[in-house]
């Protein structure tokens, strides 16, 4: 088998509401790129990657002839035709590896008739947990519903996302407000859950000194870890040296090498796999085993999902001894998705890992078609912006650029 052909198209599909964090706005909606490799057999296989509009379209293209007449089961000669080492020091293409190695893990099951599950040993588990996700809110543009900035908005929230979906573990993404303000936040929505799980991420957005204090605030809460409290690795060491919490990362080890310097100067200990920024599933699958070997715990990350790469977290997910913890996902704040069957259903805070042959998903094309122009008529938009705070932008730590927590928009 060969492949014969890849096609980019950039979606945007709509939230139910703008989601804020340390570093400025999801607007609304998400930006994805949908990858489809096609084959000489004519099974063609699914990838996606996040954000890039026009430039990720244009760097898919631009692999074209990297990809044309290679064999699809031949991932590691892909891993390195595509992120050579060397060569990625000028070309850093491991996301762009990731959705194609999605979408040639799909054609492989496909091809074989059986679930990507299996080509990584075997599935453990049915389900995968997922946790609540909460994010500070702006209302919603058309109707001016949804927004989450107060303790009170954000405990309603949480308990009709638990109403909804079944979800028993809750992370807060932060780094909006003032650390006082979200510790208030966070502490009543502790108080609001007694039975279930927390965690916090300030999005690496405080000092030493300020993630020190937050941490020994809610030392004695039911947390599964304290993520990305401040940036850097000597940051979090520094951290972790003085918070009884364990601490978690998805943004100072996300490869092999800065895993390994955790393993021998520890400052993190939790692994966030993405199996975008890790450059495939089969990567996160390996850094997995690294983190068994020396006890490390992992959990599932999310960089904004459409069902595809939701597909790959799944399967992740239900081959992963050492999972130990409820999974992230965007995926509930999404209104539709680009797979045939509309969004994948949550039973008791959990999705089912899905049966048919490869990743188990399908694309709408009615769907792909509606978003695909809903992108061309919106556009992109800079993440790292906010839309109600023009000129604004975060330092890092941030000293002077916290949102004001008593204005409503």
């Amino acid at each position: 088998m060969k492949i014969t052909d890849i096609k980019a198209t950039a979606v945007t599909v709509p939230l139910e509401a703008p989601l804020r964090h340390s570093n400025g706005v999801q607007w609304g909606r998400f930006v994805r790129t949908i990858v489809e490799v096609e084959t000489d057999e004519g099974i063609i296989g699914l990838g996606e990657m996040g954000g890039g509009g026009e430039s990720a379209t244009l760097a898919f293209q631009g692999l074209k002839s990297y990809l044309v007449g290679h064999d699809p089961f031949d991932l590691e000669k892909l891993r390195f035709a595509i992120t050579n080492p060397t060569a990625s020091l000028y070309n850093n293409r491991t996301q762009l590896h990731a959705a194609i190695e999605f979408a040639c893990l799909d054609i492989i099951g496909k091809k074989l008739g059986v679930p990507v599950y299996q080509l990584l040993g075997g599935k453990i588990r049915d389900e995968v947990e997922f946790a609540s996700y909460l994010f500070f809110r702006y209302p919603d543009e058309k109707n001016g519903r949804y927004e989450v900035r107060t303790p009170e908005q954000l405990i309603e929230h949480a308990q009709d996302l638990q109403q909804r979906y079944g979800f028993t573990t809750h992370k807060l993404k932060g780094g909006v407000f003032p650390p006082q303000y979200e510790l208030e936040c966070y502490l009543a929505l502790a108080d609001a859950f007694p039975q279930d799980r927390l965690r916090y991420d300030p999005n690496s957005i405080l000092s030493v000194e300020q993630a020190i204090h937050f941490g020994h605030a809610i030392e004695k809460l039911n947390n599964d870890y304290f993520e990305d409290p401040t940036w850097g690795l000597n940051g979090v060491r520094r951290v972790r040296e003085m918070v009884r919490i364990p601490t978690a990362t998805n943004t100072i080890v996300i490869n092999f090498e800065q895993l390994a310097s955790n393993i021998l100067n520890p400052a993190v200990d939790v692994i966030l796999l993405d199996t975008t920024f890790w450059g495939g599933i089969r990567p996160c699958v390996k850094a997995a085993g690294v983190c068994e070997t020396f006890q490390l715990g992992i959990a599932v990350h999310s960089s904004g999902e459409l069902g595809i790469q939701l597909a790959t977290m799944l399967h992740l997910g239900a081959v992963l001894p050492n999972l130990a913890f409820a999974a992230d996902a965007h995926y509930h704040h999404l209104t539709d998705d680009i797979i045939q069957g509309g969004k994948m259903e949550y039973r008791e805070g959990k999705i089912a890992v899905p049966e048919r042959p490869g990743l188990g998903v399908e694309l709408d094309r009615d769907k792909l078609a509606q978003y695909a122009e809903l992108y061309k008529e919106l556009g992109t938009y800079p993440y790292d912006r906010d839309p109600h705070r023009p000129g604004w932008y975060p330092l890092l730590p941030n000293t002077d650029g916290f949102a004001d927590p008593t204005r409503s928009y």
